[in-house]
């Protein structure tokens, strides 16, 4: 349907365009197929794009081809073996043999008589092309697909058609044993051939398509789906890569406006307060940037209008000083704050923090507690019942001026006599409904500070937060000594004796030392026991330049086998057995240990009783223990780089420098050896959760996931999109401001309404 490309779209009726299931557009058998694959109607096929493109004229590289892997290459018959009986049993066999012009692989097909392989033999003649699709297993030594899917050049309608279409790009799709890559590009095209000018929704205003130059919604369906050029790949995916950014930006920016529509209590700075007074007292003087950001926190909290904001710092950089003061202010404008912490660990790490920066000014109604003072309280779940009863009365009298907590601050039974701010840490630990349960406890809208020590790209924070006002802290406060980090082969015995010798010489310098295990116990299954650990890693889209694939396609082959991960009861027993270490008390901390047996492996760690902790991820955010100076992390490789960045940040915190060692199995020039290098060779937190991301996928920003849905983000890469995120951001946060309800752009709010669903969609209105 290449004529209709240039009709522009007109209105019509929008009730159930491409909401057609797939069973009544392309028969039952192939939706079926085509719905273990994720689209399930005729609009989740249009947008089901090519994985990649391969061109009829180079032939796919097929020496690197992975036993195990499902694969569509472009190949040519170099050799018909004709078909023959089977030697030891009934039946017919065919062997063809395919090239790339310098490695070979095998085609066998079977058959119960010679006569149902003829068709086969006359297709697969010497010098035939075509694409060929499926598993690639292994037979006396070669590699082979046995009853391949195919498609050969000639088989195309007409001369006509084939001279046409010869030099187009050939989409190759995420395709599975069920459908071949070609057959869902068949489904494709039936659908895209019937879809007329009006039945594709148009989310892009017309002047924001203008000044970026864009095709329309039709067309560029139709030029990702059926090229003739790299032009027009490039041309489609920068449209759809701009109406990806574009539909997700309005959405936050409609949230956004609804959240400022609320009013908020005002929380002016007072002079003369507790915040003063806790300012004058500080022992240190605060970083240009902390300064910056609470210049920024202060003229926000004294408006009448909600505060959205996200503080990210770099680990070690002051996020909680940052935070306590807009507490503080908020306390000094007769309101309370609560902190919210994902664990009993980080929340009582919060409380011990807190209150020693507070002093005689967390010590309201007690003797010696300063004029100013108010009361910090702590609530989480393992409280005895006389703890709670006085927890909970503190912060529904408004006695408690600073409430922290962990999910038991969300029990209905928790009350606030004024709660005006909101602190969100380590945010992605938390669902919506959690952090929507805390603020529905303020009558009028509360302010929020949401806080992550997760370096957050710039790009990432537009999509993932766009309806929330950025800060960061880069600056480190003085006196903060460096971090070493050094990569250390788990196959070389030597070295492993050094790293336990060097926790020795630390430890009896005055260090602490944490040795940090993926697992708890070796009995433990690796399924459960990796919930902390990166995903398998999934191949990105392509970029444009490199759309025409000469590589194979198709799913990753499955993981080598991998040794068993190293666990905390075990390690800890074989370092209590280790010479080097011999008088050295090793703790252990983990999740399944009791709040009170936490809090005694954190004190006898940070009072030197035992200097070694062996643990899981718990210590990975929070912890403060200055004295800590090296850090031996297990099967590095099996951990995010953010999260090793995390964890590293545990360690020189103190005046002293710290030393972190990356114990890993994983081969050199691996993946899995690339990240860990890569950790080892920066510091810079932003640069790692770039290059986590890139390895990465971005996940589904607006949630859908959760509902088992695809990612919402095909083609945009956050990564890559600054510019078009950062336009799109713009345009949508004006259109919402002149049109909320989007009256103007119908075609945007159907597309909305239709690609988030009911969870996501409540997700956007909440919060």
């Amino acid at each position: 349907m290449r004529g209709s490309r240039h009709v522009p779209a007109v209105a019509g009726d929008r009730t159930g365009r491409l909401s057609t299931p797939l069973s009544k557009a392309v028969g039952p058998k192939t939706a079926e197929a085509l719905e273990k694959l994720g689209p399930r109607t005729t609009g989740d096929l249009l947008r089901y794009y090519p994985r990649r493109y391969g061109d009829r004229g180079k032939l796919t590289d097929l020496a690197h081809l992975r036993l195990g892997e499902h694969v569509t290459v472009i190949a040519q018959v170099a050799k018909n073996g004709g078909v023959r009986p089977m030697r030891n049993r009934n039946g017919a066999i065919l062997n063809v043999t395919i090239t790339d012009g310098r490695a070979e692989l095998q085609l066998t097909f079977f058959g119960k008589h010679a006569r149902t392989l003829d068709g086969h033999a006359n297709r697969l003649r010497t010098g035939a092309t075509g694409m060929f699709t499926g598993t690639v297993s292994a037979y006396r030594g070669s590699r082979q697909l046995t009853h391949p899917d195919y498609e050969t050049f000639a088989d195309l309608d007409d001369e006509f058609e084939a001279v046409q279409k010869i030099d187009w790009p050939v989409p190759i799709y995420p395709a599975s044993a069920a459908i071949a890559s070609w057959r869902i590009g068949t489904a494709v095209r039936t659908v895209l051939g019937a879809q007329q000018a009006g039945d594709v929704p148009e989310p892009l205003p017309a002047a924001y398509r203008e000044t970026h130059h864009l095709v329309g919604a039709l067309q560029a369906l139709q030029l990702v789906h059926e090229p003739h050029s790299t032009t027009d790949i490039a041309r489609a995916h920068l449209r759809l890569r701009h109406e990806e950014a574009f539909v997700l930006q309005t959405a936050l920016a409609q949230r956004r406006s609804a959240m400022l529509a609320r009013p908020a209590t005002a929380r002016p700075a007072r002079p003369g307060g507790i915040r003063d007074a806790f300012d004058a007292r500080l022992p240190f003087t605060l970083t240009a940037g902390q300064r910056e950001v609470g210049d920024v926190l202060e003229a926000e909290l004294a408006r009448p209008l909600p505060m959205q904001r996200l503080l990210q710092g770099e680990v070690g950089s002051g996020k909680t000083v940052v935070a306590l003061r807009a507490m503080l202010q908020v306390v000094d404008a007769g309101g309370q704050a609560a902190l919210l912490a994902p664990t009993e660990v980080l929340a009582q790490q919060h409380l011990r923090t807190i209150t020693a920066l507070l002093g005689p000014l967390a010590e309201a109604g007690m003797l010696g507690g300063a004029e100013e003072a108010t009361r910090v309280t702590l609530l989480t779940g393992s409280l005895g019942a006389t703890a709670r009863r006085k927890a909970l009365a503190a912060a529904a009298s408004g006695e408690a001026g600073i409430v922290i907590g962990t999910h038991a601050l969300l029990s209905e039974n928790v009350q606030f006599a004024d709660l005006g701010l909101v602190v969100i840490d380590e945010q992605h630990r938390f669902g919506v409904e959690q952090r929507d349960a805390l603020r529905a406890k303020a009558d009028a809208s509360p302010h929020l500070l949401v806080m992550t020590a997760t370096p957050i790209p710039r790009t990432v924070a537009m999509t993932s937060f766009g309806d929330l006002e950025t800060s960061t802290l880069s600056e480190l406060p003085a006196g903060r000594s460096g971090v070493e980090t050094v990569v250390v082969p788990a196959s070389r015995p030597a070295w492993i004796q050094r790293v336990w010798q060097r926790i020795r010489e630390e430890v009896d310098a005055g260090g602490r030392a944490y040795v940090v295990c993926p697992r708890i116990s070796a009995t433990e299954a690796e399924q459960g026991a990796e919930e902390d650990l990166v995903e398998d890693l999934l191949d990105d889209l392509p970029d444009t330049g490199d759309l025409l694939a000469t590589g194979a396609v198709g799913a990753a082959a499955p993981a080598p086998a991998r040794p068993a991960l190293a666990a905390v009861e075990e390690v800890a027993a074989l370092l209590r057995q280790e010479p080097a270490l011999e008088g050295v008390t090793i703790g252990e901390m983990h999740g399944r240990l009791s709040t009170e047996a936490k809090d005694a492996a954190m004190a006898a760690f940070a009072g030197g009783a035992a200097p070694v902790l062996v643990s899981t991820t718990v210590i990975e955010v929070g912890v403060d223990v200055p004295e800590a100076t090296v850090m031996v992390i297990l099967d590095a490789d099996r951990f995010g780089l953010s999260q090793l960045h995390q964890l590293r940040g545990r360690i020189g915190r103190g005046t002293k420098p710290g030393v972190c060692l990356a114990v890993t199995t994983a081969e050199p020039g691996s993946r899995a050896m690339e990240r860990v290098e890569a950790f080892a060779g920066t510091t810079d937190g932003f640069r790692l959760a770039e290059l986590d991301l890139e390895q990465r996928r971005e996940g589904d920003i607006l949630g859908a996931a959760q509902a088992g849905r695809g990612s919402s983000l095909r083609l945009l890469r956050v990564t890559k999109d600054l510019d078009i995120i950062a336009d799109a951001r713009a345009a949508a946060r004006d259109l919402v401001a002149r049109d909320p309800a989007l009256a103007t752009e119908p075609d945007l709010a159907e597309v909305l309404a239709e690609s988030l669903d009911e969870e996501t969609a409540e997700y956007l209105q909440r919060f």
